[in-house]
């Protein structure tokens, strides 16, 4: 039926787990089922066939040809990261809802998922909520009007859905990140342009305009910028009028101007590929979750949606039933990433020790330095895998009064699972931004003599697929 690299015309139906669109084509008296990311039923879409199996593929969505008549077409653009942005918020909760709830059913093997249930926590604004957002600049434009592709442009937005070499320009808010810095990206799109110096030529790897990576405090609503570009022509670009100009455009909600000079080929912001120089202001801004403090910097791990997690992290920290834990007794937080469950635990309840582990040294950092400003010292942050940490502590077996995780989207490996289980924690909460892998897991707690005991969703990523999950494990 298809074949691999085909690009067809399909009807979405149904919606399927992490925002699958579902398309099912007529075979005799059954029908072949196609898979297509970041669609929604009663969309007509061009797609390309990518896995093609024996009773199903799975295609990469190349272009919404009819709108459903569920999408209310509104003055955002449409970007690649936000294909639901004209799907009521309320109807896209409810399909994430019913479609995990089914997933998690059917992988856990837990069929009693519906009563354990404690409900969907809401994103608490469906637009503008994201507090980070990296834009690429492409000498290859594609015109978002005509469809049409332009080399030697100067082009400044996201790149084309399906593509990694051409960008389409954004001309107006996406719905997703800061309305105002959004407003005024053309202005700033031209007056880069005026320059004369190239945007980033992504198949050649040359040019000089690479990203622009914007940083939004919720609390003080200042922004934090770093221009990355490559070296080449560096000594005709004036980055004193690009700071003036900056700050013309936004006054006093900069916090800080920083340029990054990246020459790796790999078309990635990552600070840590170039050199990076603060032009104006700090080099951190400052956020608040639950009245504790962090110092945020470009590259710091941190929540996208801070408001939303502030209400991730009180369900969360709930469910470990810290009224119930004993003086002096252990708990753990492992994935800890910054450490800001650690410390709105050490926060609630300072007679715990709580020993943060995570394997990204820089998230630790944080996590000491923000801990220190929060005057949070009865926190361990060790940076070390997880995995590793356990087997190094059999010491810990028996003594864990309960424990979080909240692990990278692949779930936690099961070697590191059983060595979790072997510690005998009465509590487990797990968080996760992967239902299915979590699923997965869930199936070898209770195996080992967990039971779920609370389960809720929170919809941190509004207008994706994305929705992150919370299971309570008590051991029987």
């Amino acid at each position: 039926m298809f074949s691999k690299g085909e690009i067809v015309e399909l009807l979405i139906t149904a919606y399927g787990f992490g925002g699958r669109g579902i398309a099912k084509v007529p075979i005799d008296d059954s029908h072949f089922v196609v898979f297509v990311d970041n669609t929604f039923p009663g969309q007509l879409v061009r797609a390309k066939i990518d896995v093609k199996r024996k009773n199903h593929a799975e295609g990469k969505l190349l272009e919404v040809i009819t709108r459903s008549v569920d999408e209310k077409v509104s003055d955002f653009q449409e970007i690649s990261g936000g294909p639901y942005i004209y799907v009521p918020p309320q109807l896209q909760e409810k399909v994430k809802e019913t479609a995990t709830l089914d997933t998690f059913s059917r992988i856990s093997g837990s069929k009693n998922i519906h009563e354990k249930y404690d409900g969907f926590i809401s994103s608490p604004h469906h637009y503008f909520y994201r507090n980070k957002m990296e834009y690429s600049f492409s000498s290859i434009e594609h015109c978002v009007l005509t469809g049409e592709e332009k080399d030697d442009a100067f082009a400044l937005g996201f790149k084309r859905r399906g593509t990694w070499w051409k960008v389409e320009s954004l001309n107006k808010p996406s719905g997703l990140f800061d309305e105002e810095w959004e407003s005024k990206l053309i202005t700033i799109r031209e007056f880069l342009h005026k320059t004369n110096l190239p945007a980033w030529h992504p198949p050649k790897k040359e040019g000089f305009f690479r990203h622009i990576v914007i940083r939004k405090s919720f609390q003080s609503n200042l922004l934090l910028v770093n221009l990355v570009s490559s070296s080449m022509g560096l000594s005709k670009f004036d980055r004193k009028a690009f700071v003036a100009f900056i700050i013309a455009q936004f006054g006093d909600r900069i916090a800080g101007i920083q340029h990054t000079i990246n020459d790796n080929v790999a078309d990635r912001a990552k600070m840590e590929n170039g050199e990076t120089k603060l032009l104006y202001g700090k080099a951190v801004i400052e956020e608040t979750i639950n009245n504790l403090r962090f110092e945020i910097s470009m590259e710091s791990f941190f929540q996208t949606n801070p408001l939303c997690a502030e209400l991730l992290y009180k369900r969360a920290i709930d469910y470990l039933g810290l009224d119930d834990i004993s003086s002096n007794s252990v708990v753990l937080d492992l994935f800890c990433g910054t450490g800001t469950i650690a410390q709105l635990i050490a926060k609630r309840n300072q007679s715990l020790t709580i020993i943060g582990v995570d394997i990204v040294e820089e998230a630790i950092k944080d996590a000491r330095r923000n801990a220190a400003i929060n005057g949070l010292h009865t926190i361990q942050f060790i940076p070390l895998d997880v995995g590793k940490f356990l087997k190094e502590h059999p010491d810990l077996e028996g003594k864990i009064a309960a424990l979080i995780l909240d692990p990278p989207r692949a779930g936690i490996a099961p070697k590191t699972l059983q060595k979790v289980i072997n510690l005998g924690a009465k509590v487990i909460v797990y968080i996760s931004c992967n239902p299915s892998t979590q699923a997965r897991d869930a199936s070898l707690l209770i195996d080992a003599g967990y039971s779920i005991e609370n389960y809720s969703l929170v919809d941190q990523f509004p207008h994706t697929g994305h929705i992150e999950s919370i299971a309570k494990f008590v051991k029987k």
